[in-house]
């Protein structure tokens, strides 16, 4: 008799799957993220979404779901762990549940930071002709 594989694991896989596609192909952003996220947990000992949005701007067209790419490498490296949940402050989020993300490797988080600076690649909106010189990689490229 074969097993089959759990739906529910699947849908793990999936997932997982995904969030590595969004931080190799958001690198600059996802970077960005998790230096707001570690940065806003070294202050206060927790942390939201919300605190990583308020400070990491996307550029026009660009979606927030990157965002969810964020916690997984730190959570895998010991420096955070989930801690319950919150309601988001962002008006646009009708109070939904947030996961408030807890600091538990102080000296880890501050080593990930060294590490990990920022990316180079901001987005220049202010070109005349209107475009970017956004040099991030394309989400799908197209062939």
């Amino acid at each position: 008799m074969m097993i089959s594989a759990s739906p529910h694991l699947d849908g793990e896989q999936r997932k997982a799957d995904a969030m590595a596609l969004l931080a190799k192909r958001r690198e600059i952003y996802v970077n960005r993220g998790r230096r707001a996220l570690l940065r806003a947990l070294l202050h206060s000992g927790t942390a939201t979404a919300d605190d990583v949005r308020a400070v990491v701007k996307l550029p026009p067209g660009t979606g927030p779901k990157l965002f969810g790419s964020v916690p997984g490498a730190l959570v895998r490296a010991g420096i955070i762990r989930a801690d319950g949940f919150g309601k988001t402050s962002r008006p646009e989020g009708h109070a939904r549940p947030v996961t408030v993300w807890k600091l538990v490797d102080r000296a880890g988080a501050l080593r990930w930071l060294a590490e990990h600076p920022d990316l180079p690649g901001e987005a220049d909106y202010s070109r005349s002709d209107g475009e970017t010189t956004d040099r991030q990689k394309e989400l799908f490229p197209l062939h």
